[in-house]
């Protein structure tokens, strides 16, 4: 059985809920469907949309959108923010440990071969110190919630995380329609995300930038699927969204085609994946990046945020070596656990699950959006056995994980409202201190029964809502 975050087992609402509670008791349910249509239409005007690569029939999709809040109170998310700033701590240390001195290494606590045979690991990263020390700028945690009080972390994203003009736009509409609510309830603000995004990129800036550092974004392009949210970001920051077509490395700068001609950037929030950032240094073939950029990053002429090479925090084959990291960099253990995980890898680990296939979700170690995923009790004897061939041809490639009962919120339905599973994505800025945004996006299975909440999937969002005390 779910834990369900809006009632209790004895059909009370529990304490965060109690105020939202009284007031949808009093609402007129044709009113409350109105106004999801009103939502539906304001994310259309406004354009939020997020493309899904390889339905043709519409490349670009609005993103389902539910009314009712998740709501969080203080202390509950007193408890993850202490979690996630430890676990945003040690992923850094981390990185500057694998591309220095790898004593996690030396100490037996990590195999070598996770790193050396690892494609997110990049050699050309090996020595190089970003500025402030920092590599992982941006980062999202995946949380998912099976009680009261169990919390784990899913997964960290701390490449290139998406999904923050989400939060916003869902804060602002529910500010645009039930400003009422917000009188009730003391929310936390999200509202001021840009400009601390600003504050901790500029931060970070080289330290040959003079006067005010001039950050930009760089983005793959109208096609990407984040696209949208590149020129939100840009826009909401006021600072330039730019191409690598519009970038150039002039005596040791990365400079910008301006009116006035070329003038330096000193920090890059880039949205383009490594392989592509620098086509002198990865990829020849890439006309997404700046040739030449790598070379003024290692002389220290420009931050890049996240940092090159960051990925490989965030591989699943490493985050089943959380705990361990966290402990050996902090020197506590994790305060948020990790899902257990069986590495593929491993032959007793492949064997379990094999035997095992039909209750386990396996992912691939460098997937996303939950694609090349297998939720176990969902999949046909068909997709069973070929997912069985997959991970007899290529065990390292696949993790598993226990089916869990992620926690459940109300979402509104024809009849009503009913529970439907969650995760939440906190955003976390680490520039000359951790900031961690209270609040994130929640994504919530929109399908019944449903444990996938990618918006690739099907998913919807909600607005998050942290209580003050």
């Amino acid at each position: 059985m779910a834990f369900d975050e809006m009632m209790d087992a004895d059909g009370r609402p529990r304490q965060p809920y109690v105020d939202y509670h009284d007031w949808y008791a009093q609402q007129d349910p044709a009113l409350l469907a109105a106004k999801s249509k009103e939502a539906e239409h304001i994310f259309r005007k406004t354009g939020i949309t997020f493309n899904v690569y390889g339905h043709s029939e519409s490349a670009e999709k609005l993103i389902p959108f539910d009314i009712v809040p998740r709501i969080i109170s203080g202390k509950e998310w007193r408890r993850l923010a202490q979690g996630i700033e430890q676990r945003v701590v040690a992923l850094n240390a981390f990185l500057y440990d694998i591309y220095h001195k790898q004593e996690i290494i030396r100490a037996g606590r990590i195999p070598r071969q996770l790193i050396s045979n690892n494609a997110a690991f990049l050699p050309e990263m090996i020595g190089v110190r970003p500025p402030g020390g920092v590599y992982t700028h941006i980062v999202g945690t995946d949380i998912v919630r099976t009680g009261e009080n169990q919390f784990y972390v899913l997964e960290d994203n701390a490449r290139t995380p998406s999904g923050v003009s989400y939060m916003l736009e869902n804060r602002e509409t529910m500010l645009q329609m039930f400003p009422e609510l917000f009188h009730r309830n003391k929310v936390q603000r999200v509202e001021d995300y840009p400009s601390l995004l600003r504050q901790s990129l500029q931060s970070l800036a080289p330290p040959g930038c003079d006067g005010t550092p001039r950050v930009a974004i760089l983005t793959p392009g109208i096609y990407n699927s984040a696209y949208y949210e590149h020129s939100f970001l840009a826009d909401m920051m006021g600072v330039e969204l730019v191409e690598g077509s519009d970038l150039r490395v002039i005596d040791g700068k990365v400079k910008m085609r301006t009116t006035r001609g070329y003038q330096a950037i000193d920090v890059l929030y880039r949205r383009v994946d490594d392989d592509y950032l620098d086509p002198l240094t990865f990829n020849p073939e890439s006309a997404l990046g700046v040739p030449g950029i790598m070379d003024v990053y290692r002389a220290g002429n420009i931050t890049i945020a996240n940092a090159p090479g960051t990925g490989i925090s965030d591989d699943k084959a490493i985050y089943s070596y959380m705990p361990e990291i966290v402990e050996f960099y902090t020197g506590r253990k994790a305060l948020l656990e990790n899902v257990p995980t069986w590495r593929c890898s491993e032959e007793e680990s492949l064997a379990y699950v094999l035997e095992h296939l039909a209750e386990l979700v396996v992912k691939e170690v460098h997937g996303s959006g939950g694609y090349g995923m297998l939720v176990g009790p969902a999949a046909s004897k068909a997709e069973l056995e070929a997912f069985e061939a997959k991970l007899r041809a290529r065990p390292d490639n696949y993790i598993a994980q226990p089916t869990l009962a992620l926690s459940t919120v109300p979402v509104l339905v024809e009849n009503g409202i009913a529970p439907r599973h969650v995760d939440l994505r906190p955003y976390v800025l680490v520039g000359d201190k951790v900031k961690i945004i209270p609040g994130g996006l929640t994504r919530v299975a929109l399908k019944e029964g449903s444990l996938v909440v990618n918006s690739s999937q099907g998913g919807g969002t909600k607005d998050t809502w942290v209580l003050e005390d």
